[in-house]
């Protein structure tokens, strides 16, 4: 299997899980949505819908893959989605903190683009 493809099948397996976990406590009116486009590479977990009467729209996590890089564009998980990579075998310097200032990202054990 090539790099993009298990990257792929990566991602898509740890926001899977996390959704599945998620989804165990129900809001109601409010969805929890995974969207996978591998033609691109982009891959997004969010929640749509209603609650008291309010719009409720938010994105939980965003990754792409870019350059032979997993770039985390958002991520409001507790553990991070980085450490879930790492704990399947990407290697950190294949992992971009994107959503950090690219100044700062060459403080972290990531790579920086």
């Amino acid at each position: 299997m090539d790099k993009l493809t298990q990257y792929q099948n990566t991602i898509k397996q740890i926001l899977t899980e996390y959704q599945r976990i998620s989804s165990q406590v129900t809001v109601v009116d409010v969805d929890e949505v995974l969207m996978f486009d591998d033609e691109r590479s982009q891959y997004l977990w969010f929640n749509i819908g209603w609650k008291q009467g309010k719009r409720v729209k938010g994105i939980s996590v965003y990754i792409r893959i870019k350059n032979e890089k997993i770039y985390i564009e958002e991520d409001l998980t507790e553990e991070g989605i980085a450490t879930e990579l790492m704990r399947l075998n990407v290697p950190p310097s294949d992992i971009v903190l994107a959503f950090q200032p690219p100044e700062a990202r060459k403080y972290t054990e990531f790579a920086t683009v």
